[in-house]
C-alpha cells in the first residue's frame, strides 16, 4: 500500500499574487486558490506540503532559446508577453517555480515509488522553444523529463486530459535532442472524442502504454487532469461531469493493474493544467478536488466523500446527461463492452 498522503509539491511563491485584473485563465493564481479550497473543504490533512528549491534562468535554456528565455526574464517585448499575460516580475519568480514544482513532484515520484506526488500546477504546455503561446510561458513537461533522463536516464509518459492539445513536447522534439528519449512520441497522450469515443480512446491509449512500462521502456506516469475538458468550460467541452470522474476512475485503477504485474509500485505525479470559467471558477477547483479525492481513495485505501459542484455555463448550450453503467459492472468491463 502506497503512504496515505500526497506529496504536494506547493510553495506561495509560485503564484503571481497581482492583483489579477488582466489574469482570465486564473492559472497563475489556481496553486493558491485550490489550496485553499481544500482547506475550506477540510482536506488539508491527506496532503503532505514540500518545499522545494526554484529553478535557475539556465536551466530554461534546456527546452527554449537563449534570445527567449532572456527576453522573458528581462521583459523584453514582444517575447515577453508571448504567453498571453501581463509581463511583471512576479511572474518572472512563479514561473521558477511552477515548473521546478513539476519536477521536483516527478523526481520524487521515482525515487519514493509509494509515495503519490502532485503539483499544483499548470501554464506549460503550449509553449514553444522559442516563444510563449497559450497562457503557457515555458513547456515544464519538456525541461522535467529531459533532465530527469539526463541526471538518471529514465522516459516519462504524459496522460494530458486537458481539451487542448499539449504540443510543447512535439514542437520540442527538433529543439532538444534526446526528447524522444526522455518522451517517446507515443507517450504523450492526449485523448480525443466526447464522452464514450474519450473514454475509449484514453482507454486504447493505456493500453499501449501499459505495455511500454512492463516492457521498462517507461519509468514514471504524469496524469494530466485538465478541467477544460469538461462540456461546462469556457474554453473546452469534450466530456460531461460523469465522464470526466470515469476518467479519472479509468486511470486510477489501470494504476493499480499496472502494479499488479509489475510487482511494484508505478511512479505516478498529477498535475492540474487547464480550466477556465469566468461565471463560476469554483467548478474548476472542484473538478480537480475530486480527482484528487479519488486518486486518495482508490490509490491509497481512502474513503473520502466528495461530490463535485459544476455550475451549469450559461454560455454553452450542451447540457450534462449522466451515463450508465450496470450496476456491480467495472469500468473496465464497460469499455470492453462499448470497444
Amino acid at each position: 500500500m502506497r503512504q496515505k498522503q500526497i506529496a504536494t509539491f506547493y510553495m506561495p511563491q509560485q503564484v503571481d499574487a497581482r492583483n489579477g485584473e488582466d489574469l482570465y485563465t486564473r492559472s497563475p493564481n489556481k496553486p493558491a486558490l485550490l489550496l485553499n479550497k481544500l482547506k475550506a473543504e477540510g482536506l488539508m490533512p491527506y496532503f503532505d506540503v514540500k518545499e522545494y528549491a526554484p529553478f535557475e534562468k539556465e536551466e530554461f535554456y534546456l527546452a527554449h532559446t537563449q534570445e527567449y528565455v532572456d527576453a522573458f526574464f528581462d521583459g523584453t517585448k514582444p517575447l515577453a508577453t508571448t504567453n498571453g499575460l501581463t509581463w511583471s516580475e512576479n511572474l518572472v519568480n512563479s514561473v521558477c517555480y511552477t515548473n521546478a514544482s513539476l519536477y521536483h513532484a516527478i523526481k520524487y515520484a521515482v525515487q519514493h515509488p509509494e509515495v503519490l506526488t502532485f503539483s499544483p500546477t499548470s501554464g506549460f504546455h503550449h509553449a514553444k522553444p522559442e516563444r510563449g503561446s497559450g497562457f503557457c510561458t515555458f513547456s515544464g513537461q519538456v525541461i522535467t523529463s529531459g533532465k530527469l533522463y539526463r541526471e538518471l536516464g529514465i522516459s516519462g509518459a504524459y496522460l494530458d486530459l486537458d481539451h487542448h492539445f499539449g504540443n510543447s513536447i512535439e514542437d520540442s522534439r527538433s529543439f532538444v535532442f534526446d526528447l524522444d528519449k526522455a518522451i517517446p512520441a507515443y507517450a504523450n497522450i492526449n485523448p480525443k472524442g466526447t464522452n464514450e469515443s474519450y473514454l475509449a480512446d484514453l482507454y486504447r491509449h493505456l493500453a499501449i502504454l501499459k505495455e511500454k512500462i512492463l516492457a521498462r521502456e517507461i519509468h514514471y506516469v504524469v496524469w494530466c487532469h485538465g478541467a477544460d475538458s469538461h462540456v461546462h468550460d469556457d474554453l473546452g467541452g469534450s466530456v460531461n461531469t460523469d465522464y470526466w470522474l470515469l476518467a479519472a476512475e479509468l486511470f486510477y485503477k489501470w494504476v493499480l493493474e499496472v502494479e499488479q504485474e509489475l510487482g511494484y509500485h508505478l511512479p505516478v505525479a498529477m498535475s492540474l493544467f487547464g480550466g477556465y470559467r469566468t461565471n463560476a471558477y469554483d467548478s474548476v477547483l472542484s473538478l480537480h478536488i475530486a480527482d484528487l479525492v479519488m486518486a486518495a481513495n482508490i490509490l491509497l485505501g481512502h474513503n473520502i466523500a466528495y461530490e463535485p459542484q459544476v455550475e451549469i455555463n450559461p454560455y454553452i448550450s450542451k447540457e450534462p446527461f449522466r451515463v450508465a453503467i450496470a450496476a456491480g459492472e467495472t469500468i473496465m468491463g464497460y469499455l470492453d463492452e462499448i470497444l
